[in-house]
């Protein structure tokens, strides 16, 4: 193919992208209630105010692009792997399905530890902080501007065992030389838990830090049975 060829083909896939990004951020606009009461499961005991006229619309919104662009990625995603698979040698087309399995497992799973562990958490001391000084009187958007940023960026945080593997794979750093870098990555990890946490209580950002480093020692391991 020739330079226009892939620039148009380019265009194609993306064009295709965005019609699927835009159907499931309609798809789940038109579902949205059941979302975000999902989403307000963790606060329990907290009631949520309108601070705005029209605050809850734009909540509205906000929850779905982020859960259409979640219910698209996987369209997505084949459209970039349709795009690059043909460049690619046949030892590396090998790797692909599994590595793309496996950071769509991860994530998942980092969407599930925010859920479960992260959010719960972080409420939980803030509620239990000021429970006899103050009310528990939630602005709407201030919450779910908390809870989805702490999802996401939990969700990006566990890719690290895959962006390990593309590493050790492609021969830049081996199992040996990650071992070796241990204590700053304990460092890099409590920034990062500082960084990615929205709260700023020690809870969270401990069991996020401490997420990123067996993750990282999880990944040396996959690194290592590679024969990396």
């Amino acid at each position: 193919m020739s330079l226009f060829d892939h620039l148009e083909e380019l265009r194609q896939r993306i064009f295709y992208s965005l019609i699927a990004a835009v159907i499931g951020i309609i798809g789940c606009f038109v579902f949205v209630k059941p979302i975000v009461q999902l989403l307000e499961v963790p606060a329990q005991g907290v009631k949520f105010l309108q601070l705005a006229p029209g605050e809850y619309f734009f909540v509205s919104i906000k929850v779905a692009g982020y859960s259409g662009l979640l219910v698209a990625s996987p369209f997505i995603l084949y459209q970039i792997i349709q795009f690059v698979l043909p460049g690619l040698t046949r030892r590396e087309r090998r790797f692909i399905g599994p590595i793309v399995l496996g950071s769509s497992v991860l994530f998942a799973a980092g969407l599930a530890f925010a859920y479960v562990a992260l959010i719960p958490a972080a409420l939980n001391f803030f509620i239990t902080y000021g429970e006899d000084v103050v009310e528990q009187l939630w602005s709407i958007d201030r919450y779910f501007e908390f809870v989805l940023l702490l999802l996401f960026s939990t969700g990006l945080a566990f890719q690290i065992p895959v962006i390990q593997l593309l590493l050790g794979l492609i021969g830049i750093v081996s199992s040996a030389q990650m071992l070796s870098g241990w204590r700053y990555v304990i460092l890099g990890a409590a920034i990062l838990g500082a960084v990615l946490t929205p709260s700023t209580d020690p809870l969270t950002q401990s069991l996020l830090g401490g997420a990123v480093v067996g993750l990282y020692f999880g990944g040396i391991g996959c690194v290592k049975l590679l024969g990396r």
